[in-house]
């Protein structure tokens, strides 16, 4: 079959031809880009490595089998499926990634909603909002907390230490706000549910690859605390188990598309585009909007800036130019920065890769998602969960 790209892989394609357009024409000096590359080599390692595990553990039906299972156990009662669900995707969202959120979690969610009779616009937005507020807690739940705790130079105890009270805020705000928004009786419009059927594997070739594969999953989540610089190397080696055990039991999972190449691709164009525009206007435009205080009023502004600029232009490059102008001694403002770009763009569609990809699925799913409302209940939390977040992070630090 012949490949077609899709509008957002022609974006990505045109990122990357734009980056290296910039170092071929000297306007990003090849020892600036060789630099960005040896920084970014590790974590592309780590976002190819999750996301190949993460799409095995979707075939093997890791994520249809504990979604239906939260179902089974909530019996019919949306109050507690409400809970296990906010529970299902920040645990997701934290230890395995937010794009793992988005890409495998909402659509097992929207397909859930079809023999439950579950209203599928609560569940959609449950795991929209949680893959960015819900990805604060460790360097592996955001690209761009990698980021961060190289530049602070933290390892994962220590990014934990300083980033827990932030995302207790965090999720606190979401889970109100998604319970008042879109989860309520008014909103759902039903009292219960229907308690669905669990998922079985149907033969013992089903069973090997659910159980080998869960075990991957583990011994990754196990291995975060243990990694420290070396997280890449821990999905990597969990990646290869699930697909050893895919060419034994069911090669035909094991396709082209399995790797994620849009999501590289993406990430390298940036690391090339951003800084040759910071060289050129956008690092004053940052200094402007941030400043270099290293107090509270800093903090704030740097989460403003973080928030309103992800908005605008995604929050991958928010982050990189942002954190280009920030002091090196400045690490409450640094990662104020990052409260405001991970939290923060949940309010326009483009906000956050995240966002696009839940937004993708619903419109693939034919679920409706009334702009107006989206943005105005967006614009409610990202100013509430960030506000939270830096607060928090000035009282834990």
């Amino acid at each position: 079959m012949r490949w077609r790209p899709s509008n957002l892989d022609k974006v990505r394609l045109a990122l990357l031809a734009a980056g290296l357009l910039c170092v071929a024409t000297g306007l990003l000096p090849r020892a600036e880009a060789a630099d960005n590359m040896r920084r970014i080599a590790p974590l592309l390692l780590f976002l190819g490595s999750v996301i190949v595990l993460a799409e095995l553990a979707r075939a093997a039906k890791v994520f249809d089998v504990i979604a239906h299972r939260l179902a089974i156990v909530a019996g019919g009662d949306y109050a507690a499926l409400f809970l296990l669900c906010g529970l299902f995707a920040t645990v997701t969202t934290v230890v395995l990634n937010l794009d793992t959120t988005a890409v495998l979690l909402t659509p097992v969610m929207l397909a859930l909603a079809i023999p439950a009779r579950i209203a599928p616009l609560p569940l959609a937005m449950t795991t929209l909002w949680l893959a960015n507020t819900a990805s604060l807690l460790l360097p592996v739940s955001n690209l761009t907390n990698l980021l961060a705790a190289d530049r602070v130079g933290l390892d994962v105890t220590g990014f934990a230490g300083r980033m827990w009270l932030p995302q207790l805020l965090s999720t606190t705000a979401t889970m109100v706000c998604l319970w008042v928004f879109y989860w309520r009786r008014s909103r759902r419009g039903a009292d219960r549910y229907v308690v669905p059927e669990p998922v079985r594997p149907a033969d013992s070739r089903e069973r090997w690859l659910l159980w080998s594969t869960s075990g991957a999953c583990l011994a990754f989540v196990v291995s975060i605390p243990l990694a420290g610089d070396h997280i890449g190397y821990a999905a990597a080696a969990a990646a290869l188990i699930a697909l050893v055990a895919f060419a034994i039991f069911d090669r035909s999972v094991l396709r082209p598309s399995l790797f994620p190449w849009q999501l590289l691709v993406f990430v390298t164009g940036l690391f090339l585009v951003v800084p040759t525009l910071s060289r050129f206007g956008l690092s004053h435009l940052m200094h402007g909007l941030i400043g270099d205080d290293p107090g509270t009023s800093g903090a704030f502004r740097a989460a403003g800036a973080g928030a309103g600029l992800s908005n605008i232009v995604n929050n991958l490059p928010a982050y990189t130019a942002g954190e280009a102008v920030i002091p090196d001694g400045n690490r409450n403002q640094l990662l104020a920065l990052l409260i405001g770009s991970n939290v923060g763009p949940i309010v326009l569609p483009w906000g956050s890769l995240a966002t696009l990809l839940c937004l993708e699925f619903c419109r693939a799913y034919g679920v409706r998602v009334p702009m107006r409302r989206f943005v105005f209940t967006g614009l409610v939390l990202a100013v509430t969960a960030t506000t939270l977040a830096v607060a928090g992070l000035l009282i834990a630090g």
